[in-house]
């Protein structure tokens, strides 16, 4: 409610409140991590090291310069938990959500601000879109939470098994990847159900909440007796680009590591590491590899569905599904010689593959030119260094294991491209960018040579 008020007072761009939004909560994680008792005895927090921390959990990355566990106290990690439900929420989502509840309406200016944060074309029903989100959110943590808890308290006790299934729930469903296990999920990586339990929260916070509620929507919404309902274009695109994501991602991880890290294991084993892979590579940033160990061509694919990334709407960043699916058609188009973009029997309007073509050449000029800081101050390899800064712009959180030996510039370039990333580059842009002005005159056109 306060950042609200503030933003109306500022007479800020959508674009420009969600940064700001985020930026707040950000430099908020940074003093409550730097308290001496958010620490765990005997360890202290470099106000860096705090930076970062509240930078990855605040946009729901999973980076660490520090091991979570050990470092900090059970204060420290649970305003880590509430950085991340806070971000991965979205801060306006939630800062919105508990004005609603509390009986306060929403302004024109608020609802253009939710229409940017929440990627919707139709300013009008926002209100029940954003209550129906934090329900949701509610709904699948607590079910999340409950099955890990089932499956935790014969192995650490009730108390220890709830608070370890609430934090990774939410982690899990936000996308996040921050782990109470200093390796992640590795000692669990034959574990069959807890990783359908993880897989199943991230798909779902990472397909998007307007996804979630159109399938809800149209396969549960409705009685025996309505006529059934058909999904969304973008639905059907952010599932079918989704499918064929998690299948290329599990088949190459399987391949790519056989001879490596899944030598000697059944194969069933092979596929349930590889699956659990394929899903965590595009933004959830959990593991039960080792991640420093696979081979580059291995690191080269996680790499690419990283920079993929996961849904417009969702908990997760990246290019977006959506976003290749477009440009995947928009290549198919040009092949076949078609003048439109064609797609479950529905033409995409020409603004979307401009947008889909603007963010993947800006996502790509981004990490490219935080790329010269990190090669000229780090120690680390080519591969490990590029591998590092996809994983911080798609804010997923996998890493070789070079994030606790990167230097103040290492830390601020990756601190940098993990905001970048979770706020999406068009909004950086539009953030920084002029307001849009009506063309003066209209040029004729000039042919150009390309290719």
């Amino acid at each position: 409610m306060g950042i609200q008020r503030l933003i109306a007072r500022l007479q800020l761009k959508p674009a420009q409140s969600l940064a700001l939004s985020f930026l707040g909560t950000i430099l908020l994680g940074t003093v409550l991590l730097k308290l001496p008792f958010s620490s765990a005895a005997g360890k202290s927090t470099s106000l860096i090291d705090a930076l970062f921390t509240a930078t990855s959990a605040t946009c729901v990355t999973g980076l660490v310069v520090v091991d979570t566990p050990t470092h900090f106290s059970t204060f420290g990690q649970v305003v880590i938990l509430l950085l991340i439900q806070a971000g991965g929420l979205g801060i306006m989502t939630l800062s919105t959500s508990l004005a609603l509840i509390f009986g306060r309406q929403m302004g024109l200016r608020s609802k253009l601000a939710m229409q940017n944060v929440l990627d919707q074309v139709d300013v009008e029903g926002m209100k029940s879109l954003i209550l129906y989100i934090l329900k949701m959110t509610l709904v699948i943590e607590v079910i999340g939470a409950v099955l890990l808890f089932l499956h935790w308290r014969g192995s650490f006790g009730e108390l220890k098994a709830a608070y370890l299934a609430i934090f990774h729930s939410v982690s899990a469903f936000c996308n996040a990847g921050f782990s109470l296990f200093s390796n992640s999920f590795v000692s669990y990586k034959y574990d069959l159900v807890l990783n359908i339990i993880i897989t199943f929260l991230i798909i779902l916070g990472g397909i998007g909440f307007t996804v979630v509620a159109d399938i809800q929507h149209t396969w549960f919404g409705r009685g025996r007796s309505s006529k059934p309902a058909s999904l969304t274009i973008h639905t059907k695109l952010v599932l079918t680009v989704t499918a064929l994501l998690l299948l290329v991602g599990t088949l190459a991880i399987f391949f790519g590591e056989y001879h490596n890290c899944l030598q000697g294991v059944p194969w069933t084993k092979r596929l349930l590491c590889s699956y659990f892979q394929s899903v965590t590579a595009r933004t959830a940033g959990f593991n039960t590899l080792d991640i420093g160990k696979l081979t580059n061509v291995t690191l080269f694919i996680i790499a690419v569905l990283m920079f993929i990334g996961a849904s417009p709407g969702s908990t997760g960043g990246g290019i977006k599904t959506s976003t290749v699916g477009i440009l995947v058609l928009f290549v198919r188009a040009m092949f076949r010689g078609q003048e439109k973009i064609e797609l479950f029997n529905r033409t995409a309007p020409l603004d979307v593959v401009r947008k889909a073509v603007c963010v993947t050449l800006l996502s790509a000029a981004l990490v490219c030119l935080l790329m010269f800081p990190l090669l000229a101050t780090q120690k680390a390899n080519f591969i490990q260094l590029l591998f590092e800064a996809v994983s911080a712009f798609g804010t997923v959180g996998l890493s070789t294991g070079i994030t606790p030996k990167l230097t103040l510039t290492g830390k601020l370039a990756i601190a940098f491209l993990i905001f970048a990333g979770r706020i999406g580059p068009l909004t950086v842009a539009f953030a920084v960018g002029r307001r849009s002005r009506p063309p003066g005159i209209s040029y004729p056109e000039a042919r150009v040579m390309v290719g």
